[in-house]
């Protein structure tokens, strides 16, 4: 690993990319949420300053992605806090220096309480085609617990009145909430599916180190998250979501037929992309880079010219590693064939030994060549995929 303090030669290699993404971190937010450890500031002053440097970065690192833009991705924070006049300050420095697909998908992570009907009609004028929203509970008291900015009926609310103006759009759920009763999420599931939106995303609570919720924990105020409440959230999860329609291509991931995210599907099959912004990563196929997540520091590097960023140059071992992490949470699985093809039959004949057990156990399956997680394992897809790793 090493700290970059210029276009060296490391970043310039990446221009040998055809196609990939873009990934725009806006780290802004209107208050912290209690679980969160993204980087953010609740300040919106540099929030101008903030937006000329990501078009700056965008312009400086033009020659890194050479091929079609596929997916551009605004995440954070909350990118939703942007101004009409900010996203095409943005879309118009992208388009400038890129050639975005005619078919991109171009998605905003959006808060419920800032999708009033009349940011919709402005969303819907720009480039954005799909809304990410952050509903993560229609429960008011888990919404308290979280420190969410919205209420449930504005989560409701503003979801109906998205449906106006996009079809492509998501919804965040997360489960394992302390005092969350399977009967609750099994509610907010219904509640989801019956708004007929074509994509979830629901993802286990996890207690991140200096969160404020780490600290309510400790100090005895919240319950601890139990792992095993968790799991029975997420059979419920698959059982819903298959009942209804949805497809679950990746752990995490529910979607109709036609609206799995191409942005989330490119990460997982190692697609290149580039990550503009404090604190975002990028990845160009043999090395994984990320900017300083400070604001402050961000924007005096950038203004100078400077990007400040770190790479770090991805092993054979890492890449592999990396794959099957990637491979077992998608209904694609791990293939053989790739994994010998790209990695040699030492890598191949190491993985096959290491799956063993797990098949012998039933929590993964070798199907067509491609080594899958069974239901039954599919909760310890993570673990499963530390045993299978190269070390």
């Amino acid at each position: 690993m090493e700290n970059n303090n210029s276009q060296n030669t490391e970043t310039k290699n990446a221009s040998t990319n055809v196609g990939g993404g873009l990934y725009i971190h806006i780290p802004f937010c209107k208050q912290a949420c209690h679980y969160c450890d993204f980087h953010f500031s609740t300040s919106l002053k540099k929030k101008t300053e903030l937006v000329n440097a990501l078009c700056k970065e965008l312009t400086l690192r033009k020659d890194e992605l050479t091929g079609e833009i596929e997916t551009i991705y605004f995440g954070g924070g909350t990118p939703s806090l942007l101004s009409f006049d900010e996203l095409q300050q943005i879309f118009t420095t992208i388009n400038k220096n890129y050639r975005v697909a005619k078919i991109a998908e171009i998605t905003l992570e959006a808060n419920p309480d800032d999708l009033t009907k009349e940011v919709l009609i402005q969303l819907h004028k720009s480039e954005i085609n799909r809304l990410s929203i952050g509903v993560q509970s229609f429960f008011e008291e888990d919404l308290k617990l979280m420190n969410r900015a919205h209420n449930a009926t504005e989560a409701l609310q503003c979801i109906n009145e998205a449906k106006r103006y996009f079809d492509n759009i998501s919804i965040d759920l997360i489960y394992g909430i302390p005092k969350m009763t399977p009967q609750r999420w099994k509610k907010n599931l219904e509640i989801a599916l019956n708004l007929n939106v074509p994509h979830l995303s629901c993802y286990a609570l996890t207690v991140e180190p200096k969160t404020a919720l780490k600290k309510f924990i400790e100090k005895g105020l919240v319950p601890p998250v139990d792992e095993e409440n968790a799991k029975q959230h997420y059979e419920i999860l698959l059982t819903e979501t298959e009942k209804a329609g949805l497809v679950n291509y990746e752990f995490s991931n529910f979607g109709k037929p036609g609206f799995h995210s191409k942005n989330n599907t490119a990460y997982w099959e190692g697609k290149p992309y580039l990550g503009i912004g404090p604190s975002a990563h990028g990845y160009d196929g043999n090395s994984r880079s990320w900017n300083v997540a400070n604001n402050t520091k961000y924007i005096k590097s950038i203004e100078a010219g400077i990007l400040p960023l770190e790479v770090e140059k991805l092993t054979v071992k890492d890449k592999y590693n990396e794959y099957i992490m990637t491979g077992l949470r998608t209904m694609k699985g791990v293939s053989l064939k790739k994994v010998e093809d790209d990695f040699g039959e030492k890598f191949l004949k190491y993985l096959l030994r290491q799956t063993k057990s797990h098949i012998e156990n039933e929590l993964l399956i070798n199907e067509f060549h491609s080594l899958k997680v069974s239901k039954k394992g599919k909760f310890l897809s993570d673990g499963i995929a530390s045993d299978l790793f190269y070390v």
